[in-house]
């Protein structure tokens, strides 16, 4: 009797389809199921695929796919149809693909059986891989499994997806994942098991009787649905996983950029037929997790070198200066491999000074970095051989450009787009710092302006003269500032990406960080925490630990405080400035120095009033001498009682007169002005030259002044 003969007496028929002839062949038998005349034939493939239910031909190449993926039998259950698309009877499909060699993708032939089942009940139909709710399930599952490691950043949260994972039907009770080190298997990650059950199978060599061992030396899934199997297939292991307890076991492979990283293991306590629906589901698991996984340990490497690397360049504050307080924070940018080219540092000098350094290299990459690096190297140099602020940023920017022109492209290789990308600027602020006198030479390429933080905690931009930034001019000049920092007196420097992070502009970014400086603290440390949180929010982490992910831009920050009495509410505050012949615009500056001094005095009126006195006596200096103005300000007492005394000293002995202007005079008013609005005024001749000054005492006013106005000036 023939194979045909004996397959049609027990309803089952035989069939093949060649996918490159687009033709399908039926013995007797199989076209009789799908109710094809009953002789044996060849038929076009676009007249069967009209036997079928659309659906049902929808999951047809995804199961033949799979089935040559793993070299498995294809089966599916397909329903024919008549011409008006009612069911006449469920089929099911059993075939072999075998790929064919040649041009073009999706070459193969299938060869196989088909029989007449029974279509199961609406309760069963759900738990079959038919079609139906178990179906969408599936599709539904895949999808929130696929988002959910697709987010997971490290291998610790992908393995705690990968161990929540429910999978419709049939959900594994336990789950290890299995990578390769050296030739051997290592346990990445275990779920289902006590700790130490995994310790027989690390350091397991590939050459081991295991399923998993094997599974990565051969790339093919391996799935045992019974204990008898494994013990059959497996014996020299099998007393490993006896004492767990499990019926049934898939080992996939891990696959990433076609090489096998590892192994997945997925072991159920029921049984499980591992149909081709279910080996689809765990195939495409087990490929998302090794995505994510070579994704984890991608991103890992990347934080593990920008820890390394910053640590590497960021300073050790040591154990301080005496007479001096230091505390500093370093966080990257969230983008790339979290490195870029803030810095700050803290250079010992010969004269028993210290400097303090904070810049910010243009760029966010490795390039910048490393520019980042030699440049610190370059400041530290001439730092240490005695240079003056401003000689040192001279220096420094002419060190810059020599290495950017080394990386400009040259010649008929690059255009002038290209020379100008490949260009890169830094901003610095360079400050040389006396523990005795508590003054601070201060010299600044383009970054911004230092925060003074007084004894009793009002913060103010104290505004410094500055030059361009850093490599882009080889003869720049970086003019001194000198800042005197009280007993208890605070200075922070900063980086732009403290300010600006989060969308603010430099005014709405300064409003924001006030009141964090003039909160009371007495530990530094605690000061730059909270100013970092006041970018991030809570639980913002620096380069001592996992970098944080959520900055727009690199941030640094540097804190200074000259010790005193140990308490910082004293009910002082000054400023002192030097308004330079060639620099009447810091005029403006100096108002708004006064301005921010009393941002909470009582009488709006009288800081107004204050504000027109130093402009005038300050113009007066520029306008009447050769000379610069030396601005000092101070405020002084308990508040309700406060007094303002403004001096502005010059080099020249001619003392001011009092003049009567007439209506169109121009000049002559200052003195007028003063025995109007001030509650007393002088001038007192000194060595060399004389100090005019004047003073307010607090008193209850209609309006005050706005808060920002302390840092913005506005």
């Amino acid at each position: 009797m023939r194979t045909e003969e004996i397959l049609a007496a027990i309803g089952t028929g035989f069939w093949s389809w060649d996918s490159a002839a687009e033709e399908v062949t039926f013995d007797a038998e199989a076209a009789r199921l799908l109710g094809l005349p009953g002789d044996a034939r060849t038929w076009p493939s676009s007249e069967v695929r009209r036997l079928f239910h659309p659906a049902d031909l929808s999951e047809i190449s995804a199961i033949v796919n799979f089935a040559i993926a793993e070299n498995t039998v294809a089966e599916a259950r397909l329903r024919v149809v008549d011409e008006h698309g009612r069911v006449l009877r469920t089929v099911r499909s059993r075939s072999k693909p075998v790929t064919l060699d040649g041009p073009g993708p999706h070459r193969y032939v299938l060869a196989g059986t088909l029989q007449e089942v029974a279509e199961p009940a609406a309760s069963e139909a759900a738990g079959t891989p038919v079609t139906g709710d178990w179906r969408r399930s599936r599709e539904a599952f895949l999808l929130d499994a696929g988002r959910a490691l697709a987010e997971a950043v490290s291998t610790e949260e992908v393995l705690r997806v990968a161990a929540s994972l429910s999978m419709p039907g049939f959900s594994p009770d336990g789950l290890a994942v299995f990578g390769v080190s050296g030739g051997r298997l290592t346990v990445i990650g275990h779920h289902g098991h006590h700790s130490g059950d995994e310790r027989p199978f690390t350091e397991m060599s590939l050459d081991t009787d295991y399923p998993a061992a094997e599974v990565v030396r051969t790339g093919q899934a391996i799935y045992l649905s019974s204990p008898e199997e494994y013990r059959r297939r497996y014996p020299a292991t099998w007393p490993l996983a006896r004492d767990f307890g499990r019926r049934c076991w898939a080992f996939l492979p891990l696959i990433s950029s076609g090489h096998t990283m590892g192994a997945w293991m997925a072991g159920f306590r029921h049984s499980v037929a591992f149909s081709p629906d279910e080996r689809s589901v765990l195939s495409t698991v087990a490929r998302m997790l090794a995505q994510a996984l070579t994704r984890a340990g991608t991103a890992e490497t990347e934080r593990a070198l920008s820890v390394g690397l910053q640590r590497t360049m960021m300073p050790s504050l040591g154990s301080g200066v005496p007479g001096l307080t230091v505390a500093a924070r370093y966080v990257p940018t969230g983008g790339g491999l979290q490195i870029g080219g803030d810095w700050y540092d803290v250079i010992p000098l010969p004269n028993g000074r210290i400097a303090l350094v904070i810049g910010d290299v243009q760029g966010h990459d490795v390039r910048a970095a490393g520019l980042m690096g030699q440049l610190r190297i370059a400041l530290r140099a001439y730092a240490s051989e005695g240079h003056r602020p401003d000689a040192v940023l001279s220096r420094a920017s002419r060190f810059l450009s020599g290495l950017t022109d080394a990386y400009t492209p040259s010649g008929d290789e690059a255009g002038d787009e290209d020379r100008i990308a490949a260009a890169r600027f830094a901003t610095c602020l360079y400050a040389e710092a006396d523990p005795e006198s508590g003054t601070l030479d201060i010299a600044r390429a383009g970054h911004p302006d230092p925060v003074v933080i007084s004894a009793d905690g009002t913060a103010m931009i104290r505004q410094t003269a500055g030059g361009l930034p850093l490599g882009i001019e080889t003869d720049a000049d970086y003019p001194t500032t000198r800042v005197v920092l009280a007993p208890d007196e605070t200075i922070m420097l900063c980086t732009d990406g403290l300010i600006e992070t989060g969308g603010h502009d430099m005014a709405t970014g300064w409003a924001r960080l006030q009141p964090v400086l003039e909160e009371p603290v007495d530990d530094l440390e605690q000061l730059a925490d909270a100013l970092v949180q006041a970018v991030h929010g809570p639980g913002a982490q620096y380069t001592t630990g996992p970098l944080a992910n959520r900055s727009d831009d690199d941030i640094a920050v540097l804190v200074l405080r000259r010790e005193g009495t140990g308490s910082r509410r004293i009910p002082r505050r000054r400023s002192a400035m030097t308004i330079a012949q060639a620099e009447p615009e810091r005029i403006a500056a100096a108002r708004q120095q006064l301005r921010g001094l009393l941002h909470d005095w009582a009488d709006g009126e009288q800081v107004d009033s204050a504000e027109l006195m130093i402009s005038e006596m300050a113009t007066n200096v520029l306008v009447h001498t050769d000379g610069d103005a030396l601005v000092l300000a101070e405020v002084s007492g308990a508040r309700g009682e406060r007094r303002l005394r403004v001096e502005v000293a010059d080099s020249s002995d001619e003392l001011p007169h009092k003049r009567r202007p007439g209506e169109m005079a121009s000049s002559g008013r200052g003195l007028v002005l003063m025995e109007m609005l001030a509650d007393s005024w002088g001038v007192d001749p000194r060595g060399e030259g004389k100090c005019i000054w004047f003073e307010l005492h607090e008193s209850p006013g209609p309006s005050e002044p706005g808060r920002a106005a302390s840092l913005t000036g506005s």
